[in-house]
């Protein structure tokens, strides 16, 4: 799902919340997870289901008793609707569980685009290592076919377009994976939850000034930042206060002027709080693999609890199976990883 979203071009995804919809559900007697094709023809498939099975199992386990909890924290007041407290509730309770959910849940999602978007999107997943992504392009071209058949020819995986595409991918990972390892070894991997901000434009202000300014004048752009530069500060705000200060609510978007002034952040957080952030797209970001290197998360309500024990449990037994299957398929065993564990991301924003 994150793969797809990544292709923010032209398309536009909606998938299915683990904030406000509960994944405890079984289907055919079996919780709803994938069971990646080469971890079910390997020495791991039994310990893969196990803890995909494991962390479920806890998942539902604690949705009763952390739900006993909130509405003691948060009792219902008189003026909110039954409905409208059972949602918070609920978005309460599994805010803090989905910290078990594993990589491996299935969701649902929706994604519409153009016709150039998806042909990118089906070259891009065709030349992905894992396979559920190949096979998602191979169904994807497959349907596309019927209805869009010129529009997505070229990412038909004998097509030459594909094949030099899918060589150009492999042969960049291949060599920038190869150099990583070169410089990057004495360099201490960043291991603890962090926010940074580790790049931003000091010339925001004047840029974003002389961008608000411009299409009500008749003067160039780069005259307009010369003149923002040196107007006094009082002055600079005035320009700044008028694009921003009639504002009543986040509907009133603000003008385009304010995409100058860009900020790039590092983030070390759980996975969950990753899937949030990324569906944001139009912003720059990525991310390294997800492991069970960077420690977990455990909400401050579980804390001191019964609950404590049963969730640490999962994830740490979690991490065991990570740790066997990491070492032969390392994108494979992203899969087993809950949600709570943290990943290492970037995020460039305006």
């Amino acid at each position: 799902a994150k793969v797809i979203e990544d292709a923010r071009i032209g398309g536009s995804p909606l998938e299915k919340s683990t904030r406000y919809i509960y994944f405890d559900q079984k289907y055919n007697g079996e919780y709803l997870f994938y069971r990646e094709p080469i971890l079910m023809t390997a020495a791991y498939r039994d310990s893969y289901i196990s803890i995909c099975n494991r962390l479920f199992e806890t998942y539902g386990r604690l949705i009763p008793p952390l739900t006993e909890l909130m509405e003691k924290k948060f009792p219902k007041e008189s003026d909110v609707s039954k409905v409208a407290y059972s949602a918070a509730l609920r978005a309460k309770v599994l805010d803090c569980l989905r910290g078990l959910l594993p990589a491996s849940t299935l969701t649902n999602m929706g994604v519409y685009g153009n016709g150039r978007f998806f042909e990118s999107l089906i070259q891009k997943i065709n030349s992905h290592n894992l396979t559920e992504l190949q096979e998602i392009a191979r169904f994807s071209h497959q349907e596309l076919s019927k209805v869009i058949p010129s529009f997505v020819r070229r990412s038909d995986i004998s097509h030459p377009y594909q094949k030099t595409f899918s060589e150009y991918k492999e042969k960049t990972s291949s060599a920038l994976h190869a150099l990583a390892n070169k410089y990057t070894s004495s360099i201490e991997p960043l291991n603890y939850a962090t926010v940074r901000l580790i790049n931003y434009d000091t010339e925001s202000p004047v840029k974003v000034a002389a961008a608000l300014l411009f299409p009500h004048s008749r003067s160039g752009l780069l005259e307009l930042q010369e003149m923002c530069r040196m107007l006094p500060k009082e002055e600079l705000s005035k320009i700044l206060e008028a694009g921003s200060i009639y504002r009543k609510n986040r509907r009133h978007k603000s003008p385009r002027a304010l995409e100058h002034a860009e900020f790039t952040f590092e983030i070390v957080a759980d996975f969950g709080i990753y899937r949030d952030l990324q569906r944001h797209r139009t912003l720059t970001q990525d991310r390294q693999l997800l492991t069970c290197n960077l420690n977990y998360f455990i909400p401050q309500e579980i804390l001191g609890t019964d609950m404590e024990k049963p969730y640490r449990e999962a994830m740490e037994l979690a991490k065991k199976v990570y740790d066997d299957i990491a070492e032969e398929l390392p994108e494979e065993a992203q899969y087993v990883v809950p949600m709570g564990y943290k990943i290492h991301s970037y995020v460039h924003i305006n």
